[in-house]
């Protein structure tokens, strides 16, 4: 039993890797840490591998924008918030104008994703990667901003994913998914706590 649970280890050293650095990448999220920024990078360069070889092409897109999302939060959260060399970047909400926008950018991304996949890939679920890759997409760029409601994203995209990871075998990736959607829950309580007052 250890043997077999030592060679699946080393059959998915990656994906274990990534889940590690996911966890790490949360925790610091929910702390508001500004590590969450480097950690999440390593995290998406290690799943951009995992997606490509599960066929899982929009979760890999995605993990690229993360990429190029963490380097982009992480100046955000040192510089966006300073008016002066004492102000850090506060907690928010999302006004009305803002989550009408955010929902019609995710529609237009998930019309995207999805004509691309069912079109020019041999994705298995195409419709569900594309609208788990529309709405990170959106609660990334939400995370970045420190807004507070990309919690709420999270959890549905999370739930959605890890079933859909569980149909794909990626059990490792299956167990930090259930994580993040805990943590997302947690994050979600913990940040209200600093929410900036209007």
């Amino acid at each position: 039993m250890l043997s077999e649970i030592i060679l699946w280890i080393n059959n998915h050293l990656v994906e274990v890797l990534g889940t590690i650095f996911g966890i790490l990448y949360i925790f610091f999220s929910i702390k508001q840490n500004i590590w969450c920024w480097p950690v999440g990078l390593i995290t998406s360069l290690l799943y951009v591998y995992v997606f490509f070889i599960s066929k899982f092409y929009a979760d890999m897109g995605l993990q690229a924008y993360y990429v190029f999302v963490s380097i982009y939060g992480w100046y955000f959260w040192l510089y966006g918030g300073k008016k002066n060399k004492t102000d850090n970047l506060e907690v928010t909400v999302t006004d009305l104008k803002l989550g009408i926008i955010l929902f019609i950018v995710n529609a237009v991304f998930f019309v995207i994703i999805a004509y691309v996949l069912v079109n020019f890939t041999d994705s298995p679920l195409p419709y569900w990667d594309a609208f788990t890759t529309a709405l990170s997409l959106v609660a990334t760029w939400m995370l970045a901003r420190k807004i507070i409601e990309h919690w709420i994203l999270w959890v549905v995209v999370d739930t959605v994913s890890l079933a859909l990871y569980f149909y794909k075998g990626l059990y490792a990736t299956v167990i930090l998914f259930t994580v993040y959607t805990i943590l997302a829950i947690i994050g979600y309580f913990e940040w209200r706590k600093d929410l900036k007052k209007i």
